[in-house]
Parts: structure tokens; C-alpha cells; sequence
């Protein structure tokens, strides 16, 4: 079958448009089935102002290439194709589709005359702010050829050109550590203007800039104590004349209709207050009644683009039920826990008030709101009366599953899918990979990993959602690290989040990695400093940046961090393990730990710590090995040894962990802190704890990513199959069998008996146990990347516990990787595609026969002995 070019792309941006990159490197993804096919050379067209160039390389490299070109201006827009050829006898591509690359502005001066500006009123220091309308009118007498906007805010906005919106992004700029880095987004907004008179407008609410963050009631003003708004509109004519709209003091505001919008509590809109703004940003309205501005100093954080994807709607959901509860009360079940808020569509009396309130699960068939802890998680509608409207909140989100409706204009509107809309909101990322098996609770957990990863990949790894917190926790996201990477292209979304984490770490020269980034408050220590597994982030996040997808330029760049929290940032005695008085999380919400202490576990806190220490600079020592230093590397390799030495001094005693748990011995091996000579043992005993256990689950956040494959090391692969196809409570199929659609902060957030676990901490949306998919991925769906970037697959499915079959697909940096297996009886039959430009090796679960091979579709049986 032939070899083509599927897409063309730019670092990691999915749309490179307003990029930072003068050079970006140009990576292309193939199609076809091609055997064996290996690209020898390729060819990159580069159109610049008409004029085309084309460059002639002799490499197999496809992925992040460099720029051949000169490097790009502030704003210039380039567009590229790209052709590969294979080896003698091979194959070459056609020419790829054209792909566009715009930069952003690149230097601080591109932003000219530009200056912050917010409401000449007084703010609202000690409570919600009321969000601000921003407008300018302006005339363009020519023909303009083409326009770009350049836009943030001290808050988080939605802009509008004559009425229109601008882009399809919510909650923009996202959430970054403001202090150190400011995003602004770039939109093309050329079909927008006219010639002749025009108008634009922003709306900014207070946002994660300066509305109530953290739980326990949170602090407020965190980056800055008032609503602003930062714009540089572009505009290019037919005769090449620029003529640029700053913000300045030119600009005027006002208050409208949106009342009061906040991340937790939620958002009041009354839209009887909607005739006063009739038309505000088109370039005729009257403004003589709004309010000057005033200027701003300008942000404390490097205005910048991001990395990574903003924040959209990506898909909706009706209702599956509206029913009544106990308390007459009128509920919605949309069936999918999810992140996101309601749209409506309805008429009713002016002044009819309807309020939204959101909640995660039901308890005695009422909202379940103790989990929410503080948040309010409330919208309200005020109707105007004219008519059919179509609302939503645009500057908060909720968790959720079921809505509680309360003053629906039922004799105008009836309550039905047409009227209310769930609407999802998350980081639009690409997806990547896909599994599935004969398995159906297993194939429904998988659902729910996908799910809470959506519901908390909103411009930052949150914890969860819903409830007063929904941050950046570090631990959380370096567990989970390896099955997103699986599932969406996080690349760009992981590059942005370390930049916080490193500016975070250099804030105060500890090099500590705060438990979670952005920290809130901005330059605290959050009141607990600094733990491991949490802080280890620092390592263990690029080295799964790196082994997804291969970007040694990323690699270096996280490379500081890395070191920085190994070799300064990590609080020592005097052999190198972690200081003894430090806090730890350690095996956070081990199952046996009580509801009101989750870190209470029953593996020793500093066990942990000390263990994932020598594993971090294992792993530090792999990184130095990628980035070819080599001396470096050897010096963490005997760090490295030494520290197992003191390691088995502390927590071993004749080959034994003075822990007799899951996590201990799932450490010990997985991390190879065992004796050649111990391991068999220590297999055994990892097997006797499980099986007393019933093959239930002993692990918290720390001991879950490293059990399967503790097992599977000692091939004991079949007892992680019996753990993981549990029902009973503590298992990732006891939240299935619950009626769970996201995966759990707790093994047991809702309990047998139906009501919610009495502890504070209970989300129903929590990723880090989701970590097992990794496992899933690898052993079930069989698919791995045996070097890093996938340029060489691993394809190595085990089957187990009552499966029969399963299928994988993996979108990777060259192309579509699959794995379909099947067994009957005896007998394993596996299908598996390769993408062109890489080898795979293909190892049978029966015969254990590893053969590589390159490109193509391939058909293989094995018989179980």
C-alpha cells in the first residue's frame, strides 16, 4: 500500500497560530501499510510572501525537524508542505497538504502602544467582582487584507468584533503561575472587520486571576486585586498599511449583565440588564453613559503564547432523565459525571429567576453538596421576558452529573432535551489512543479513566472539578503522567505546566516543587513544603514527556528542574535518603487509612519517599544518558547505589521490607531494590500479602502505578488480572459496578450502603487511580514505546483473567499503531499495524518469541503451552 503524509504540524502546537517559535521544528505523521517502508530523505516546501522555497534533506528523521529556513518575524505567517522518500526500491510520498504557521509577537516592543487598562471604578476587594464590559469604536476607511487580535486578560474574557464572537476558546487566557508567565491568545479576525465603522469589546471576569482560590475558604486577589483587560488588534490593508487598536486610555467600560461569575460558586447572569448593551461592541453604539478607564501596570508574569491547547466546548450532552426528588425537588441525570456547565433555551415571565445547582452523585435522591465543601456551584438566570434565550455561563465550570433546576417557566418552557444541554469543557487536546476488550466492567472503567481525564485537564492537571480546590496537584499528575500520554497528545499541555513548575521551584532558591502549581497563595509554601512522589514531578514528568514523544530539545529544557530538585531541592540527612522530619503524603489514601487521615497509610511515609528517591535518580541518571552526559550520569548511577545501600539499611531486614504491604514490596521490585538472590522471595511474598488480601487493592497514590508491573516483572502477571477484575470495595470495578462514569478519589467515595465516604476529601472525579490504564495499555491493549517518541513500538500483549480478546490503537508521532488480539481455546491469533518510519518488535505471550519488524500489517499465532 502506498506511504502518504496525513498532517504536517509544528512543535507541539495543534493550531500554530501566534507560536513563540522564530524556527519551529515541522513534524509529519504517515498513512499507509507500506512494508518495511523507511524514509532515506525528505523534501520541505516553504511558501514566504508568495515566494516558494524547497529544501532537500537526506535523514530518516520525521519528527520535530529543524527549520531550514531563515527564522520568522514577529507575525509572519509561512505556510509548508513536505514530501519523504524512502529507501532504494521505495516508495516516495506525494506532497503533503499545506499546513500554516503563524508567529506571535515575539519581542516586547511588537506590542507598542499597548497598556493594561481596567473600569474607572471602584473594585470589589473583599468579595466577588462584578465582570467587566470593555469596548472601542474605530473606522478602517480601506480594503483590509488581513487582521489578527492579540488578546489576555486580568481575569479571564471573551472578546467580540461588531457583534461577533472572536474564536471558540473559554476561559482564556487558562490558568499559568501569572507572576512569572502571561498567556495571550492570537486569533485571525479578518472576516469579522469591514471597511467603514467597527467596533470591539471584551468581556473579563475575575477568573483564577483574582477570584477565591484553595480550599478551607481560600484567599482572593492572589495575582491582582482588579479586573483588566490587555489588546493589540492588526490590522493589515490591501496597500500594506497597518493601522494597530491598542488598549488605552481611549477605551471605555461598564457593568452589564453578567452580575457575578466565579471558578467555585459559579455564575449570575440578569438579562433583563441585556438592553443597555444592544449592539455595545459594534462600532455605532452609543457610549456617552460608560465609564472611563484607567491603565494598569503592566503584568508581573512575561506576556507569552502557549504551548498548549485552550480551553473549548467539546461536545455535549442531554439529559437521560428528569425526574422529581424525595424533596419534590426537579433533578437532572445526564449520565456522565463530567466537567463543564448547562445551556438553555427558554422563554419565561421577565424577572423569572432559575438556579442551577450541580453535584457529582445523589444521596437519599437528593444533590449530594457536602463533597462541594465550600464551592456553591451555582448559576443563575434571570430572564428578560422577550422571548426565546439561549444562555450558558461563560467564565466558571462545574463537576457534575446531576443538576437540580429550580424555577423552570414550565407553562412556556418545557424541561426536555431541547431546553437544557450539558456542555463539556476541557484542554482541546488531540485524542491518541483508544482500548478495548471482551471485558465489559473493564472496558466501562477505561470509559471512566478517559472521562476524568477530560474533566480535569482544564489548562491545568487538576485534582477535581467541583469541590473549593481543583489545583495543580503535582503528585497527581506525575502517577497519571504515562496514561495520558497514551490517551491525548499532551505534549504542548505538559510543556506549559513545567514551565510553571520550574519558575515555581526557582522562586525562592529552595528549589522545592510545591504540592501543587500554579501555588496558591502566589510564594507560599502552601503550609506543608515540599514531599516526594508529589515534588518528584520534577523528574518523573519529563521523563514521561520524553518517552511519549521523543523531543530531546523539551528534554533539555526540563533538564534544570530535574536537577535542581535532585541535587538541591530534596531535604536530606546525613546518607542522602530524606530527611526524617520532612512531611509526607507517602501512599496517600491507602485504602486502610481512616476517612478523616488519608495519609494515615500502612506503608511508612519516608518508606515511600525514599524509595521513589532512588528511582527519580535512576531515572535522572537515564535522562543525562539521553541528553549525552554521560559523566553526569554516572555520578547519579552511583548515587543511585548508594542509596539502595542505605535504603536496605532503613527499611530492610534479611531481604525483608519491615512493611509487609502491597505498596512496599510493589516498590521494592518495580524499583529494583532487591538483591538478584531476593527477588524470587520477594515475589512470593508480594503474592501471599495479595492473596490475603483476597486480591483486593492495598495501594494508595504511590504504590497503584508500579503494582502491575511489580507483578508482571516476577510473572505473576495473572494476579494483577484477578486484583484488577474485582468487584468488591477496595477495586477499580467496585466504582463500575456503583454506577460510577468517572474514576474515584477515594477506593470507596461512595460506600456500600449508598451514601457518600463521611470523609472531607471525597471527589467522585479524581484521576490517580486511573493510573492502572497504563498497565491496561501496555500488558491488555499490549502497546508501548520500545524507544522514546514510539520510533520503535514495543507489542507485547499478555492475556489473563477471563479475557478473550482486546483491541488497541495508538495515534503515535509517525502514525497508527494497532494491536488486535483474540483467544480460543488454545489458540492466540494477533493482528498489529506499524506505522511507516518505524520497527516494532512483536513478543507472543505463549512461545515468548520476540521478532522485529518493520512497517505494515502483520498476522501472528501463538498456542498456549
Amino acid at each position: 500500500m502506498a506511504v502518504s503524509i496525513s498532517q504536517v504540524s509544528f512543535e507541539h502546537h495543534r493550531l500554530a497560530l501566534g507560536i513563540a517559535e522564530s524556527k519551529p521544528r515541522i513534524s509529519w505523521r504517515f498513512e499507509g501499510l507500506a512494508a518495511n517502508w523507511t524514509q532515506a530523505s525528505y523534501e520541505l516546501e516553504i511558501l514566504r510572501n508568495g515566494v516558494p522555497q524547497i529544501y532537500s534533506v537526506k535523514s530518516s528523521d520525521s519528527i520535530l525537524v529543524p527549520w531550514p529556513d531563515v527564522a520568522l518575524q514577529t507575525a509572519e505567517k509561512a505556510t509548508v508542505r513536505a514530501r519523504a522518500h524512502g529507501k532504494v526500491n521505495q516508495s516516495s510520498t506525494p506532497w503533503s497538504d499545506w499546513a500554516p504557521v503563524e508567529t506571535g509577537l515575539l519581542n516586547e516592543t511588537d506590542w507598542g502602544n499597548t497598556l493594561p487598562i481596567a473600569a474607572d471604578r471602584e473594585t470589589e476587594l473583599n468579595g466577588p467582582k462584578r465582570p467587566i464590559y470593555f469596548r472601542k469604536s474605530f473606522t478602517v476607511d480601506k480594503e483590509i487584507e488581513s487582521a489578527r487580535l492579540y488578546i489576555t486578560a486580568l481575569g479571564v474574557f471573551e472578546a467580540e468584533i461588531n457583534g461577533q464572537r472572536v474564536g471558540d476558546h473559554v476561559m482564556s487566557p487558562g490558568w499559568q503561575s501569572y507572576n512569572y508567565r502571561h498567556a495571550y491568545d492570537t486569533y485571525d479576525v479578518t472576516d469579522l472587520l469591514q471597511q467603514g465603522q467597527n467596533g470591539i469589546g471584551a468581556t473579563v471576569a475575575e477568573g483564577w486571576f483574582s477570584g477565591v482560590l484553595s480550599f478551607g475558604g481560600g484567599s482572593r486577589n492572589n495575582y491582582g486585586d482588579t479586573i483588566g483587560l490587555i489588546s493589540l488588534l492588526v490590522i493589515t490593508l490591501q496597500d500594506g498599511t497597518r493601522i494597530e487598536i491598542p488598549t488605552d486610555a481611549t477605551w471605555q467600560a461598564n457593568i452589564g449583565p453578567t452580575v457575578a461569575s466565579e471558578i467555585y460558586n459559579g455564575e449570575t447572569y440578569d438579562s433583563r440588564l441585556e438592553a443597555g448593551l444592544q449592539g455595545w461592541s459594534s462600532g455605532a453604539f452609543d457610549a456617552s453613559d460608560w465609564l472611563a478607564v484607567k491603565t494598569l501596570p503592566s503584568p508581573k508574569g512575561k506576556l507569552t503564547t502557549p504551548d498548549g491547547p485552550p480551553v473549548k466546548r467539546t461536545e455535549e450532552l442531554k439529559p437521560q432523565r428528569i425526574f422529581k426528588s424525595p424533596l419534590n425537588k426537579t433533578l437532572i441525570d445526564f449520565g456522565q459525571n463530567l466537567a463543564g456547565r448547562l445551556r438553555l433555551s427558554v422563554a419565561g415571565p421577565s424577572g423569572t429567576n432559575i438556579t442551577l445547582h450541580h453535584a457529582e452523585v445523589l444521596e437519599n435522591g437528593e444533590l449530594a453538596l457536602r463533597p462541594l465543601r465550600l464551592a456553591k456551584a451555582t448559576d443563575t438566570l434571570i430572564l428578560h421576558g422577550n422571548g426565546t434565550q439561549i444562555w450558558e455561563p461563560r467564565f466558571t465550570t462545574h463537576g457534575f452529573r446531576y443538576a437540580q433546576v429550580d424555577g423552570w417557566p414550565e407553562e412556556s418552557t418545557p424541561l426536555n432535551g431541547d431546553s437544557i444541554t450539558a456542555v463539556v469543557v476541557h484542554s482541546d487536546m488531540e485524542r491518541t489512543g483508544w482500548f478495548e476488550c471482551s471485558h465489559d466492567l473493564l472496558n466501562k472503567f477505561h470509559h471512566n479513566v478517559l472521562w476524568s481525564m477530560k474533566g480535569n485537564f482544564i489548562s491545568i492537571p487538576t485534582d477535581c472539578p467541583q469541590r473549593d480546590e481543583r489545583l495543580g496537584w503535582t503528585g497527581d499528575a506525575h502517577m497519571f503522567g504515562p496514561t495520558a500520554d497514551y490517551l491525548y497528545g499532551t505534549a504542548g499541555f505538559w510543556r506549559d505546566w513545567h514551565r510553571d513548575v520550574w519558575s515555581e521551584m526557582q522562586r525562592n532558591g529552595t528549589m522545592h516543587v510545591p504540592p501543587f502549581v500554579p501555588t496558591i497563595p502566589p510564594g507560599s509554601d502552601t503550609g506543608q513544603g515540599t514531599a516526594a512522589v508529589w515534588g518528584d514531578v520534577a523528574v518523573g514528568g519529563p521523563y514521561n514527556i520524553y518517552q511519549a514523544y521523543g523531543d530531546l530539545e523539551m528534554l533539555e529544557e526540563q533538564y534544570s528542574q530535574a536537577r535542581a530538585w535532585i541535587d538541591v531541592g530534596i531535604p536530606r540527612e546525613e546518607t542522602g535518603l530524606w530527611d526524617r522530619d520532612t512531611f509526607q503524603y507517602g501512599d496517600w489514601l491507602d485504602p486502610k487509612a481512616p476517612a478523616d487521615k488519608p495519609g494515615d497509610a500502612t506503608t511508612a511515609t519516608h518508606l515511600v519517599a525514599d524509595a521513589y528517591l532512588i528511582r527519580m535518580t535512576e531515572l535522572l541518571a537515564n535522562i543525562s544518558i539521553a541528553l549525552g552526559r554521560h559523566d553526569v550520569a554516572e555520578t547519579y548511577n552511583q548515587q543511585r547505589s548508594n542509596l539502595i545501600d542505605e535504603f536496605r539499611k532503613a527499611w530492610m531486614t534479611n531481604g525483608s521490607m519491615v512493611n509487609q504491604t502491597q505498596t512496599a514490596y510493589a516498590l521494592g521490585l518495580d524499583f529494583d531494590l532487591f538483591k538478584i538472590e531476593e527477588r524470587a522471595t520477594a515475589g512470593e511474598t508480594l503474592r501471599e500479602i495479595i492473596a490475603a488480601n483476597g486480591y483486593l487493592v492495598g495501594t494508595g497514590f504511590a504504590g497503584t502505578p508500579p503494582l502491575g508491573f511489580a507483578l508482571a516483572k516476577i510473572d505473576a502477571t495473572e494476579d494483577f488480572y484477578r486484583m484488577l477484575l474485582q468487584t468488591k470495595v477496595p477495586s477499580w470495578l467496585y466504582q463500575v459496578v456503583q454506577n460510577a462514569t468517572t474514576t474515584w478519589e477515594r477506593w470507596d467515595s461512595l460506600l456500600l450502603n449508598g451514601t457518600v465516604n463521611p470523609g472531607e476529601m471525597t471527589s467522585f472525579n479524581h484521576y490517580a487511580f486511573g493510573s492502572v490504564a497504563d498497565w491496561i495499555h501496555q500488558v491488555i491493549g499490549g502497546l508501548a514505546p520500545a524507544q522514546p517518541g514510539w520510533k520503535k513500538i514495543k507489542i507485547a500483549p499478555v492475556p489473563g483473567g477471563n479475557i478473550t480478546s482486546a483491541n488497541s490503537r495508538f495515534i503515535s508521532p509517525y502514525g497508527e499503531v494497532s494491536a488486535k488480539w483474540q483467544l480460543e481455546g488454545s489458540d492466540f491469533d494477533l493482528e498489529v499495524t506499524v506505522p511507516p518510519n518505524t520497527r516494532a518488535e512483536i513478543t507472543l505471550p505463549y512461545g515468548k518469541v520476540t521478532r522485529e519488524v518493520g512497517s505494515g500489517h502483520y498476522e501472528f499465532h501463538d498456542t498456549m503451552q
